[in-house]
């Protein structure tokens, strides 16, 4: 047996890494450049306390978020005898540790690989100590459990992805290839779930306001432009805004409104996919359609932060548990970028933050990487659904031995 097959391997190679992790959120190892753990000492800290007073953090600019993170923001209460961030740290490692086993569950099924497992094992420390150091963590693992559970359990999913999207928005792409009764309950769900935020405290949905005002962050496919602009005499300057490092200055506005068009196209391809490819298709498809969804939106947004890969090998590890996905090569492109994404942030940030040859160069390696892949898994996800395949038959109705196909 190949040493990939085993799983004792792969929960070996899990445990050495998140050991390193741990050592680096701990401060026991320290990389370059900035200190990725100040956003929960300082930031997180700082919103459970106005969390606690009854109220969101109304006066902030920089909560940006649905008002279900504040059940992350809060959650290292669950932990008294600890310090906010040694518990919050803790947290995250047991949200990991769920997601490793998720996945080696699934893979133990008929048709099912260790490839997901794999995939999450080696691809989680790619980003360093940051994955430990943000809440992003524990919504994949909602986003990771959701899409395992959603092959047999529709309605499961639609409650977890409306949870998942009250948490950092971005789950309920999950969706985009779900059946109508996932839909229904995540309506359903999320509508209780919104409800019962805004009665808990007041401001729930002050967070619409200020991720509305956010700019072209200088990690994004379109800060490549203000980049090279620099060396030719652009007059803007970079600038820590509305919680991220942001270019300001002339055409900002226009090059972020280019990508929020390019967003909206995006999701156009998604709905003209999701009408065409109505009908049986392969197990994995639930999944690959929210890897390639969630990859668009990553990929065109006008902020690519670090964690945002951990989202993308979140659910490139969902469709890699799958025999037949057709997402494994776009998969190992993310793989890569999230590789190269350490030595963005936080090794070498201050290159990307000066637009020296460095920076730009690890932005023009990473953004092209996430947009090769981004391209692949569309072209990928189109033909797999393609109505002039020849898929093997799926059963309409699933059984109790049998997966059943995503159908409209």
């Amino acid at each position: 047996m190949s040493i990939l097959r085993r799983p004792f391997a792969v929960a070996v190679t899990w445990a050495a890494t998140r050991y390193l992790l741990l050592f680096g959120v701990f401060r026991v190892l320290v990389l370059p450049g900035p200190d990725v753990t100040s956003d929960v000492h300082v930031i997180y800290q700082g919103w459970s306390q106005v969390l606690a007073t009854g109220t969101y953090p109304l006066d902030d600019v920089t909560w940006q978020y649905p008002p279900a993170a504040a059940l992350a923001i809060l959650s290292p209460a669950a932990l008294p005898f600890l310090d906010y961030a040694t518990a919050f740290f803790l947290l995250v490692f047991l949200a990991d540790t769920a997601v490793l086993g998720l996945l080696m569950y699934a893979a133990g099924r008929p048709g099912k690989s260790l490839n997901g497992a794999w995939m999450w094992a080696v691809g989680v420390p790619l980003l360093g100590p940051t994955v430990y150091a943000r809440y992003d963590l524990m919504v994949t693992a909602v986003a990771v459990a959701a899409l395992l559970a959603g092959v047999r359990h529709p309605r499961l999913l639609g409650a977890l992805a409306a949870f998942g999207a009250l948490l950092k928005v971005w789950p309920v792409l999950l969706l985009i290839r779900a059946p109508r009764r996932s839909w229904t309950t995540a309506m359903v769900a999320g509508a209780a779930i919104l409800g019962a935020c805004m009665a808990a405290a007041p401001g729930a949905l002050a967070f619409l306001t200020f991720q509305r005002e956010r700019g072209t962050e200088v990690e994004s496919l379109g800060g490549l432009v203000f980049h090279v602009a620099r060396h030719f005499g652009w007059n803007g300057r970079v600038q820590l805004n509305y919680g991220s490092v942001e270019f300001l200055g002339p055409y900002v506005s226009l090059v972020s409104t280019l990508a929020m068009a390019l967003t909206a196209l995006a999701f156009g391809w998604l709905l003209l996919w999701r009408l065409r490819s109505c009908g049986p298709t392969r197990p994995s498809t639930l999944a690959d359609a929210a890897f390639a969804a969630v990859l668009l939106f990553t990929t065109t947004s006008r902020v690519i932060s670090p964690q945002y890969l951990l989202w993308l090998v979140g659910l490139a590890a969902v469709c890699l548990v799958f025999r037949r996905t057709p997402m494994t090569r776009p998969a190992q492109l993310v793989l890569a970028a999230t590789g190269v994404t350490l030595l963005e942030f936080p090794v070498w940030f201050s290159h990307v933050v000066a637009s020296d040859w460095v920076g730009v160069l690890l932005l023009v390696v990473r953004n092209g990487l996430l947009l090769t892949a981004s391209l692949l898994a569309c072209r990928r996800l189109w033909q797999s659904t393609s109505p002039s395949r020849n898929l093997p038959p799926l059963p309409l109705q699933p059984t109790r031995r049998t997966e059943p196909s995503t159908t409209c």
